[in-house]
C-alpha cells in the first residue's frame, strides 16, 4: 500500500468545486483503481493529544471540530466504520511508543473532509491514530518507521495536514494566492523530500519562511508520519501545488503505488 500524505486545507473544501478538490477526486480515482485497502490508517493533524492514543471503535463518530462555517458544512455527512482488527494490529506495532486505546475522539474534519473526496463511497474502514503533541519530531519519524510493515497488510496510510499553516497571517479576500516566504518555503521541504532528504525536514528551522509558516506543529506533523512510513524505494509524486489565502499551502505526497 502506499503512503499519502493530504494537505486538507479549509474545511470549506468540502463543500467547494477547486482545483485542490478535484487534485482530492483524482487522487481517489487513481487509488481505487489501483489499491483494495483493509482500512486507512488516518492520522489527523486535528487529533493532537498529550499521549498516544489510537481509535478501536467499530463506529466512529463524525466529529465537526470546526467554527464560524455555514451551515451547510455541518449537515455534511460520512459514515465510515472502523476496524478494531486494524486498530490492534497498529497498536502491537506501537507497542514501544505507550501506545493506548481511547474511543473518545473520532473522524475529524482533517479527515473526513477529505476522505469523501477520495473514496465518495465510505466503504473503506478507518482507524484514528493520535499525534501526541508532548514528543519532538525525531520520535514521531521514529513512529512512522514502525508503521511500515502495515503497508504489507493491505493498510493505507494517510496522513493529513499542511506544510504551511498559520491562520493568524491568512489573507482572506485573496483564495488562490501563497506569500513570498509561504511558497519558498513549501518548495524547500518538497526538495527535500524528493531528495529523500529528511534530516532536512526535520531540521525545518533552517528554511527562510519556516517561522512565520506555523506557530505551532500538528498540521506539519502529519508530514512527518508519511516521511517515516515511507520506503527507500518508494516513488515519490507530488500533487495539489496550490496556496490559498496567502499562509496556507495545500502541497500533498504519495509515496510508493
Amino acid at each position: 500500500m502506499p503512503v499519502i500524505f493530504v494537505g486538507h486545507g479549509s474545511p470549506m473544501n468540502a463543500l467547494q468545486n477547486n482545483k485542490a478538490t478535484q487534485g482530492l477526486e483524482n487522487l481517489g480515482k487513481f487509488l481505487r483503481q489501483k489499491f483494495a485497502p483493509k482500512a486507512i490508517l488516518g492520522i489527523s493533524a486535528h487529533y493532537a493529544s498529550d499521549g498516544l492514543f489510537i481509535n478501536d471503535s467499530k463506529n466512529l463518530r463524525q466529529i465537526y471540530d470546526m467554527y464560524g462555517f455555514p451551515r451547510e458544512l455541518y449537515e455534511i455527512e460520512y459514515h465510515v466504520s472502523g476496524s478494531p482488527e486494524i486498530a490492534h494490529v497498529s497498536a502491537n506495532v506501537l507497542s514501544d511508543f505507550n501506545i493506548k486505546i481511547d474511543n473518545s475522539w473520532g473522524l475529524d474534519h482533517g479527515l473526513w473532509s477529505v476522505l469523501l473526496r477520495i473514496y465518495p463511497h465510505a466503504n473503506i474502514p478507518v482507524v484514528p491514530l493520535s499525534i501526541d503533541m508532548s514528543k519532538d519530531l525525531a520520535w514521531h519519524f521514529a513512529l512512522g518507521r514502525a508503521l511500515q510493515p502495515l503497508r504489507e497488510q493491505g493498510v493505507l496510510i494517510m496522513a493529513s495536514g499542511n506544510i504551511v499553516h498559520n491562520l493568524s497571517l491568512l489573507a482572506w479576500e485573496k483564495e488562490n494566492f501563497g506569500y513570498e516566504w509561504a511558497i519558498e518555503f513549501d518548495k524547500k521541504i518538497k526538495t527535500s523530500v524528493l531528495n529523500r532528504d529528511f534530516e532536512s525536514v526535520l531540521n525545518y528551522q533552517k528554511f527562510r519562511g519556516s517561522d512565520k509558516s506555523f506557530f505551532t506543529l500538528e498540521h506539519f506533523i502529519p508530514l512527518i508520519y508519511a516521511l517515516g512510513s515511507s520506503l527507500q524505494g518508494d516513488k515519490i509524486k507530488v500533487f495539489n501545488e496550490i496556496y490559498n489565502y496567502g499562509a496556507i499551502s495545500m502541497t500533498s505526497y504519495i509515496f510508493g503505488g
